[in-house]
């Protein structure tokens, strides 16, 4: 069960981390508290499943790289190996299982197109895997949301 403190904490984590040497102990201030608590509550936030990842984002476009939407159609007794090959390329960002025919569905860059019919290659042929759609992006569209918890 979330505290209001919990709440507090992942509404300005949604918003950013402050760019200093000491972020947490930034964030604790804002947040009438401490570094050590601050800290503590991420960690036991993330354990929980609350936090997903707390990381910088960059513009991918900007730094030479193109992505790609990719729809799997996997058997169901291949689902968990398929999606542990699949989250050990680095360029994949969100990998999630979903009802439907392409019940595995994720998220793909790469610095160049050789690149990516090689690793959608590799994934195509893994074992389970019965099809693959590539829907390549042709226009950046970026959502930002951020959920207030109040």
């Amino acid at each position: 069960m979330l505290t209001a403190f919990d709440k507090k904490l992942l509404n300005v984590l949604q918003a950013g981390l402050p760019i200093s040497s000491r972020p947490f102990a930034d964030l604790a201030q804002g947040l009438e508290s401490d570094e050590k608590t601050v800290l503590s509550r991420v960690k036991e936030l993330k354990e929980q499943g609350y936090l997903r990842r707390i990381g910088p984002f960059f513009d991918s476009a900007k730094m030479g790289y193109r992505g790609t939407l990719v729809a799997l159609r996997v058997r169901p007794e291949a689902m968990k190996s398929v999606a542990e090959a699949v989250n050990r390329h680095v360029g994949v960002t969100h990998n999630y299982e979903r009802e439907g025919r392409y019940n595995l569905w994720f998220t793909l860059l790469t610095p160049n197109e050789e690149m990516r019919r090689r690793i959608l290659a590799e994934i195509r042929a893994l074992p389970g895997v019965e099809a693959l759609l590539n829907l390549a992006s042709h226009k950046k569209y970026k959502v930002n949301v951020q959920f207030k918890l109040g």
